[in-house]
């Protein structure tokens, strides 16, 4: 970043690391720990589809890395999810699918295209959680979706105590956009 751009007050953009989600395996034991939510064994990834037919070659190849265990749906915003399943104490192999998505995506120069992805928790008490990774921030935050669109902010809050040092975990709340009906959750 120059002089320029700090006397104007621009800010660098911050750069997506994908191999932070790697960290998801640890902090998902911490988070059982402190909150008895367990991995479901889901996690899926979101995009905005792109015209054209190198879009549509690296969709394809992303979905070719996982076989018949990912599922394909689109939301009311227009995003693309790609939905995949794991057996729950599979949560490493799982992160490592959805790390293969977003890299083949990123690779193919389709990163600006990506939102989020995110794995899922669930405790016996049906509280159910998702931890999410925003691609353009490179940060994490956790979503708790309650009945009729609310929210559980105590777990929510919990869980970012739990998770802090575990996970880059984003600091302004207003980005913990909810994810109402996200495949997985």
């Amino acid at each position: 970043m120059g002089w320029l751009d700090s006397l104007l007050g621009r800010s660098k953009p911050v750069e997506p690391d994908l191999d932070a989600l790697f960290a998801l395996p640890s902090a998902a034991v911490t988070l059982q720990a402190a909150t008895g939510l367990t991995p479901t064994g889901l996690g899926s990834v979101a995009f905005r589809a792109a015209e054209g037919g190198a879009f549509a070659s690296a969709e394809q190849d992303a979905k070719a890395l996982l076989g018949d265990r990912v599922e394909e749906s689109r939301d009311e915003y227009g995003y693309t999810w790609l939905l995949v399943r794991r057996a729950p104490d599979a949560l490493s192999d799982l992160v490592t699918e959805l790390h293969a998505v977003n890299s083949t995506l990123e690779s193919a120069g389709f990163g600006p295209s990506l939102l989020c992805s995110l794995v899922s928790f669930a405790g016996e008490d049906s509280r159910r959680l998702a931890v999410v990774y925003l691609y353009k921030r490179g940060t994490f935050y956790p979503f708790a979706p309650l009945r009729g669109q609310r929210r559980d902010n105590a777990l929510e809050l919990q869980s970012r105590g739990t998770l802090d040092g575990e996970l880059p975990l984003e600091s302004d709340l207003s980005r913990w956009f909810p994810v109402w009906g996200a495949p997985g959750l």
